[in-house]
């Protein structure tokens, strides 16, 4: 496995092992926008794509691409939450992001990574649609 960008190797065992994150964004009137998400790690990156689960707009409409597109800031948290609070730890990628888009040199590798960990994506046109990409500045945790 190759290292998140700035992570431990324990930082990055975390996030790889984690099935989701959560990704904020924030607007042009600096509200914060905080959803679930799916990603991959290829080559200290974390990519996630715009898959095909139902949305009320397009991608190039949704929130979290036009906070990217307004502000490339964005954080994402991946967290372990057990009964035993003991268990508890996090890791916060705080990075820049921005749109890759079908064709570009990372998508498809990208797009491989994703179906490899969620077989619900190998009956998803990934290939077609844009992915965003965090590339790390900062990675910092607690009990990792």
């Amino acid at each position: 496995m190759r290292r998140l960008r700035g992570a431990t190797e324990a930082q990055t065992a975390f996030v790889a092992a984690a099935r989701a994150g959560h990704l904020a964004t924030v607007d042009p009137e600096r509200r914060p926008h905080v959803l679930p998400v799916c990603f991959a790690l290829v080559d200290g990156r974390i990519y996630s794509p715009l898959d095909e689960k139902p949305k009320r707009v397009g991608a190039e409409r949704l929130r979290r691409v036009r906070n990217i597109q307004e502000n490339r800031s964005v954080c994402l948290v991946v967290d372990r939450f057990r009964e035993d609070w003991g268990q508890l730890a996090w890791v916060q990628v705080r990075g820049q992001a921005r749109l890759v888009e079908p064709g570009e040199s990372d998508h498809a590798a990208a797009v491989a990574a994703l179906r490899e960990r969620y077989p619900q994506y190998r009956a998803m046109r990934l290939e077609e649609r844009p992915l965003i990409r965090i590339d790390p500045l900062r990675v910092v945790s607690w009990q990792v």
